[in-house]
């Protein structure tokens, strides 16, 4: 109502000084009530984690530009991902990284956890020993040895993750790169049957308010038919306890597929 009157206000001579008076008084209490209101916006909000306090405008923060710079076909479903993980994990948490490849989800996983006590730790996995390799080499060259000695590399299957984790731990996050290795042999790559022995894994260790994220490559041989897998799995979940989504583009049919699984 404030903001009407502060939109019929101006200084029309046919109006009379009383009337004058009173729009100028319903301005000032509007730009007032405005001010106050942008005050309050502004103020951090403060939550808690593990005994960590931690200040944040927004619970999350820098989502919002990453979704709309998606929308507009200015990002990547690996950026919306990381963005994703950025309002899920907290300093000194324990994530894994189901398929390392080269090594880009291991390294952010591993700045999202480090913290000055060291507590946080990386669990990352691949099949193949190129992989390991190229994912070792990045790590080594971005962190700090701080950093890189949080983080541990295993030949392994997805599937044995369970056997990785320590007993009574709580994994924050769980990251799936499907497909196969970017510059490696494309006949080596995810399987439908191993990938869901892997999800069901991944549920089993997960923590309440965790994540597991999928990127789902359905342009390669078996890439789709392993993405639909994938979503029947997710649409199988209790809504009790799990939301799930997906963010794709409709006129893309090849682009990659964001599957996302929020654990309550």
């Amino acid at each position: 109502m404030l903001a009407m009157n502060v939109m019929k206000w101006c200084p029309n001579s046919h109006l009379s000084a009383t009337h004058k008076m009173t729009q100028l008084h319903n301005l000032k209490l509007f730009r007032s009530t405005h001010s106050h209101l942008r005050s309050l916006s502004t103020q951090s909000s403060i939550s808690t984690h593990d005994d960590v306090q931690v200040s944040s405008s927004s619970p999350f923060s820098g989502l919002d530009e990453m979704m709309t710079g998606f929308i507009f076909g200015k990002k990547k479903a690996t950026e919306v991902a990381h963005s994703v993980w950025m309002n899920v994990v907290w300093k000194g948490d324990l994530v894994v990284d189901a398929t390392c490849g080269n090594g880009h989800d291991t390294l952010a996983m591993a700045r999202l956890v480090a913290d000055d006590a060291g507590r946080g730790r990386v669990i990352a996995m691949d099949l193949q020993k190129s992989a390991l390799e190229s994912t070792s080499s990045l790590l080594d060259r971005s962190l700090t040895s701080h950093q890189r000695g949080l983080v541990e590399l295993y030949a392994m299957c997805h599937t044995k993750m369970e056997d990785l984790v320590p007993s009574g731990a709580s994994v924050r996050l769980v990251a799936f790169n499907l497909g196969y290795l970017p510059g490696g042999d494309k006949k080596i790559k995810t399987e439908s049957e191993t990938t869901l022995l892997a999800l069901e894994a991944a549920k089993k260790i997960l923590a309440r308010g965790g994540l597991i994220s999928i990127l789902a490559y359905v342009g390669h041989f078996g890439g789709r038919e392993e993405f639909e897998k994938v979503r029947s799995f997710a649409a199988e979940l209790p809504v009790d306890n799990w939301v799930c989504c997906t963010l794709q583009m409709l006129n893309r049919p090849s682009a990659p597929v964001l599957v996302l699984l929020s654990k309550k």
